[in-house]
């Protein structure tokens, strides 16, 4: 099989495969993944689903025709999350490969590729074999084809999750989700169906155009109606999945957003109740609450880069039985380790439903400081604009520096600051997090003259 001519440079990242349809990435590029994926994993047979973007089906059908060609059977899963994938490729014991772009505009898709068990698959860990296959070709392969076969795992998924989180019993509570024509769409109904939670939807309309909003609830304005929704309906919270429903961002009864970090703190208090001493992993631009709140509870705290096959290998590592990152990203030991934004929703219900408070009064025992949220910058140099910060601040008296991803600035009153470089784009990427408002304000617009010159 020979080799295909296109600029993979441009589509295949750090994680995964992204580009414009069909200029950057098409069915001949997507066949050729399949094939060298199958030859790169030898296994049998390999799990695919795909999210709603009119590209998912013909890109997904080509790949699984490549899968085919060199002798491995392909398990056609259909529509889906990508925790859904993450759901099949672990309890299937398959590798997986998953349709989507997430929450990028509708122009784009991608493949996000697993390992058995959901194990990921990042350039150190396959997606360099990958794309030297899709580049030179394979050697000729004159066996058997494999098998195309579908399976619906939907209702396997719902059941599994629900099987983790027990919502039977709570409260009754007024839900509004907020799917943004994305996979929550295709999921909720199920997972939530006879449940005491009344839900009121909103796009819940498979669309890959995204006509109402991009389904990217990182960025506040994407969050608009559903706190509008919150608000007017008198909901109890309001919950917003991305594009492909992986990760899921918290509203509570006020219309205010929850920050991941009092997420990730809340989930985590659940489940080192459930088993006292564990390890629980944060990325270090999580709220300095979380590693606090874990020690509180008796949990041991474990601090990694940002990106989640660092913290997959962490928690593969540590044997952690949860991780969370600041972009709403929250990975179970129980899914394999992989990320999925419906449990993390589910916990929250949970909380929520087995007490009488208010969402906002019980997340604010997990809400302890001030953050500024990821500001961008482009500058022309990014290693000469580190080491003026660095120089700065590096002869303070109290202050630590440490280069475990960027240049994380610890000031030693409790107020801190990370800067780190974008690996696809001449970006500088700042969190700043204090202990009040005016403090925050004060360190962050101080680092920004420096990033910015």
């Amino acid at each position: 099989m020979g080799g295909v001519n296109a600029d993979l440079g441009a589509i295949i990242k750090a994680y995964d495969i992204r580009g414009v349809v069909p200029d950057q990435l098409d069915e001949r590029i997507a066949r050729a993944a399949g094939a060298a994926f199958a030859e790169f994993t030898g296994a049998a047979a390999i799990v695919t689903a795909h999210d709603m973007r009119a590209s998912s089906v013909p890109l997904s059908r080509a790949f699984a025709e490549g899968v085919a060609s060199r002798g491995t059977n392909v398990i056609e899963a259909g529509l889906g999350s990508t925790d859904m994938l993450y759901f099949a490729s672990g309890s299937l014991n398959l590798p997986g490969a998953m349709f989507t772009a997430s929450h990028n505009p509708a122009k784009y898709n991608g493949i996000k590729l697993c390992r058995p068990g959901a194990a990921p698959v990042g350039e150190d860990t396959g997606l360099r074999e990958v794309r030297r296959g899709i580049e030179q070709g394979l050697p000729p392969y004159d066996g058997p084809l494999g098998t195309i076969s579908q399976r619906d795992v939907l209702a396997e998924y719902a059941a599994y999750l629900r099987g983790l989180v027990d919502l039977s019993g709570i409260r009754p509570l007024s839900v509004v989700v907020d799917a943004g024509n994305g996979m929550g769409g295709h999921t909720v109904p199920e997972v939530f169906a006879g449940l005491p939670l009344d839900v009121t939807p909103l796009y819940f309309e498979l669309d890959g155009t995204f006509p109402n909003h991009e389904a990217n609830p990182l960025e506040p304005k994407n969050l608009i109606d559903l706190q509008a929704k919150v608000r007017e309906v008198g909901a109890d919270v309001g919950l917003a999945f991305d594009g492909d429903a992986d990760r899921c961002f918290v509203v509570d009864e006020k219309g205010d957003p929850v920050p991941p970090s009092a997420v990730t703190a809340l989930v985590a208090s659940r489940e080192l109740a459930r088993e006292p001493g564990a390890t629980v992993i944060y990325n270090l631009i999580t709220s300095h609450a979380v590693p606090e709140i874990v020690r509180e509870r008796g949990g041991v705290p474990i601090r990694t880069r940002v990106g989640h096959s660092f913290i997959k290998a962490e928690m593969a590592e540590t044997n952690a039985i949860f991780g969370g990152e600041h972009s709403a990203h929250y990975y179970f030991r129980d899914f394999w380790r992989a990320d999925t934004g419906m449990l993390a929703a589910m916990h929250v219900l949970a909380a929520l439903g087995t007490q009488e408070r208010p969402l906002s009064d019980l997340t604010a025992e997990f809400s302890r400081y001030v953050a500024s949220g990821e500001i961008n910058s482009t500058v022309d140099d990014q290693a000469a604009r580190l080491a003026a910060i660095e120089a700065t601040y590096a002869g303070r008296p109290g202050v630590t520096i440490d280069h475990l991803d960027g240049l994380t600035v610890e000031l030693g009153s409790g107020d801190w600051f990370n800067v780190r470089a974008s690996n696809t784009e001449p970006l500088l990427r700042l969190n700043v997090e204090a202990t009040s408002q005016p403090a925050m304000e004060a360190l962050r617009d101080e680092v920004l003259q420096l990033v910015r010159g």
